[in-house]
């Protein structure tokens, strides 16, 4: 299978059920629902989700034995981590597996999408030049991103449609692009 896939990483509470009203009350599960409309609305729409390749993970089965397995080859089957981080994103093991094997095993560039900003100058200082603090204190709700994410390229975009679809389409931020591993951002 050819590495054309978008891995979303989204934190859901544990144990999981994708049916279950729980999962829908999770905010960070809807936006990735969202990216699934989108798609749904508008076959140009450049999200391929990596997730439809293999069968649902979240369920009772063993982490060891099938959870984290599946995990990983989808992570494999992909180009890229959409990593949503929102106030409601806690550090589940399910996200921390797939950003550590993400950036330290397979070295994933990853798209963060902010979804409580709605403009790419609401992550940017002032001075439009570096992330704001209200950026980077998000970073703090998953550990193994913050401390690891220097060993890849980077972009981090609001919940925006449009700059969603660039980013999707930026070929800069898929694996094997060369692109040097820092934080990036739209600021023009």
């Amino acid at each position: 299978m050819s590495k054309i896939y978008n891995y979303s990483a989204f934190y859901v509470s544990e144990p999981f059920s994708e049916s279950s009203l729980r999962a829908n009350a999770t905010k960070d599960f809807c936006y990735y629902n969202m990216l699934k409309a989108w798609k749904g609305q508008d076959n140009t729409f450049p999200f391929n989700n990596a997730h439809e390749t293999t069968y649902n993970v979240r369920d009772d089965s063993s982490w060891d034995s099938t959870l984290r397995p599946r995990l990983r080859e989808r992570l494999r089957n992909s180009k890229n981590i959409i990593l949503f981080l929102s106030n409601n994103t806690a550090n589940s093991r399910a996200l921390r597996e797939e950003i550590d094997y993400g950036i330290n095993e397979l070295k994933l560039p990853i798209i963060v999408i902010y979804p409580e900003f709605n403009n790419k100058e609401d992550l940017l200082t002032h001075e439009r030049k570096n992330l704001n603090t209200s950026v980077k204190n998000l970073w703090n709700k998953l550990p193994v991103f913050r401390d690891n994410k220097h060993k890849v390229p980077v972009l981090h975009i609001p919940m925006n449609k449009e700059l969603i679809r660039l980013s999707l389409n930026d070929s800069d931020f898929r694996n094997g692009s060369n692109k040097l591993p820092d934080d990036y951002s739209y600021k023009n």
